[in-house]
């Protein structure tokens, strides 16, 4: 009996004992599984996959439609290489008005509107300091690189940080940022407050300058491209088509009057004798492709100049390609010369990117490709091709609406300025009359819509009480800003802008699809090719870059990330 006891108490502690070392085993499995997810993890976090570079390329005047329209005259290299092998949104629109340079380099890399960052225009009117005050001036700062004035210019008037600032501030100030543009505002809007360096073109010495807001003296990268005289070379060159002129099939004749000329032009056909127009300074190298082929050659300079890209924190190169927004001011969208700055501009940027790739990586290396607004056509065009367009006039609006405030309220400088197609009036003298400033708002609005070519007018009042929240209302309340905005904004028809230069050229600042829907394409560094239809912002785009190096937005941003929609 013993026995059988014995027997059964070792059986049982057989048992037992096999089920402490199960439970033992799946103990140790689960610390074990635990523990490498615990690595798995760990391995993620310390393996963080950023690129070595990005590179946001900016099209000044670019509507989306250019992508496509000289399609078949591209290389394979520039536009079809980011449209074939980058990821293209084919609905990308600015989400507020006035469409100007200014507000739509400060949009794409704030991830704002003017509402929220301050920059409602590329000028405007500063009621407590009763002057016009422009979007990067800085009299407190000096040039740097030229006795000119052109150096007093800061990213001040900027109200939030831009992507490039948070990448800065992630990095603890160890990414470098440079921003390169021949217009100032292209260079310093985009690099932001914090930037290694922003450099622009000044015209009177030819040279790139920076201000003292950045550094005291140019690097000597900068001094050594200066020495190059490369404006002196490219302006000794006569501006002539890329390809024969009767293959420019997608524009107009070459000689039309609704085009305008380059400055001591006798005619606006080509070719265009640069030499003999160039006059005493650099200006003319704007509006001709060879400023897009400076600013090419100034970008690679400050990429291996500052070595960027060459260390394991991501690095930012800002570039903005201007000579388009003057050429299509001069000439319009329809000319031989707005279809031959892109032909060439696709070769500027397939050396660009192949070159960039060639020096960090390929597959290092984010792209994007966007514009800071677009164009409508020339209105004496369209109005050749039986389309309903037209020209407003900006002294005449604030005469007239000058004149109706003297009949209503009695004798008195009513409007202090007219700008951005808004009125600012003068509040001071609204006040010492006792008047309601609303009702003189909604007044003058109401007076002001009579005028040809106004499709409509909101006051400051009603947009600081309004909320639209989508639709053409939605994009006057995102470009208002309480302290810098008029106090009426007119709207104008489609095809009717205020006359620039007079009845040549084209001009941009409405909220018209032309002048809002712009080219957005993504290339390189973990984009897949592909397309989408879905409706994007330019707001989004520091949004999807914060996403993809995993720091903050920009503190005033409104944009959200469009991976989802890279499938």
């Amino acid at each position: 009996m013993k026995y059988k006891n014995f027997l059964k108490q070792a059986v049982w502690t057989k048992v037992a004992a096999s089920f402490l070392l199960v439970i033992s085993a799946c103990a140790s499995t689960t610390q074990t599984a635990s523990t490498e997810k615990q690595a798995e993890a760990v391995n993620v976090n310390t393996t963080l996959q950023r690129p070595k570079l990005i590179v946001g390329i900016v099209v000044d005047q670019m509507r989306y439609d250019y992508l496509y329209r000289y399609w078949s005259k591209y290389g394979n290299d520039g536009f079809k290489k980011l449209l074939s092998e980058g990821f293209n949104f084919k609905n990308t629109q600015y989400s507020y008005v006035p469409t100007y340079t200014g507000p739509g380099h400060a949009s794409i890399y704030t991830g704002s509107v003017p509402a929220l960052n301050g920059i409602v225009g590329n000028n405007w009117y500063e009621r407590d300091q009763k002057k016009t005050v422009y979007c990067v001036e800085d009299n407190t700062v000096q040039t740097v690189g030229s006795s000119s004035t052109a150096g007093q210019m800061s990213p001040a008037n900027l109200k939030t940080t831009t992507i490039t600032d948070e990448l800065r501030l992630a990095t603890n100030m160890g990414a470098k940022v440079v921003g390169v543009a021949l217009k100032d505002r292209g260079s310093i809007l985009p690099a932001g407050h914090m930037a290694n360096g922003a450099y622009w073109f000044d015209s009177p010495s030819g040279n790139w300058i920076t201000s003292t807001y950045y550094s005291q003296e140019l690097p000597q990268w900068v001094q050594a491209f200066n020495n190059k005289k490369l404006a002196d070379q490219y302006l000794n060159q006569p501006w002539e088509t890329l390809l024969p002129i009767e293959q420019y099939t997608e524009s107009s004749a070459d000689d039309v009057p609704w085009e305008g000329k380059l400055n001591n032009e006798q005619k606006a056909v080509f070719p265009h004798d640069v030499p003999a127009l160039r006059g005493k300074d650099y200006e003319l190298i704007r509006s001709i492709p060879a400023g897009n082929t400076i600013t090419k050659d100034f970008a690679l300079a400050a990429l291996q100049g500052e070595e960027l890209g060459k260390d394991d924190v991501t690095d930012f190169l800002t570039v903005s390609f201007s000579s388009p927004d003057y050429v299509g001011h001069t000439f319009g969208p329809n000319s031989v010369e707005a279809e031959d700055v892109f032909l060439r501009l696709d070769l500027e940027l397939a050396e660009l990117i192949s070159k960039i790739e060639n020096e960090v990586g390929k597959g290092e290396v984010l792209f994007f490709l966007t514009a800071d607004h677009g164009a409508a056509h020339v209105p004496a065009y369209m109005a050749s091709v039986k389309v309903p367009a037209g020209l407003s006039s900006s002294g005449v609006v604030r005469d007239s609406v000058d004149a109706y405030l003297d009949k209503t309220y009695g004798k008195g400088d009513w409007v202090e300025r007219y700008m951005n197609q808004q009125i600012y009036l003068n509040r001071s003298l609204v006040q010492s009359k006792k008047l309601n400033l609303a009702e003189v708002q909604q007044r003058v609005a109401d007076y002001a819509v009579r005028f040809d070519g106004v499709l409509r007018t909101v006051t400051a009042s009603t947009l600081q009480n309004s909320n639209w929240g989508v639709g053409m209302m939605a994009r006057v309340e995102n470009g208002y800003n309480v302290k810098r905005s008029g106090d009426v904004i007119m709207l104008l028809e489609p095809g009717w802008f205020e006359g620039y230069g007079g009845r040549t050229g084209t001009t941009h600042g409405s909220q018209a699809n032309y002048d809002t829907h712009v080219p957005l394409v993504w290339y390189g560094w973990k984009v897949p090719a592909g397309e989408s239809d879905a409706e994007a912002a330019v707001s989004d785009i520091a949004a999807t870059i914060a996403a993809w190096l995993y720091i903050q937005e920009p503190n005033g941003s409104v944009g959200r990330p469009l991976q989802v929609y890279m499938k």
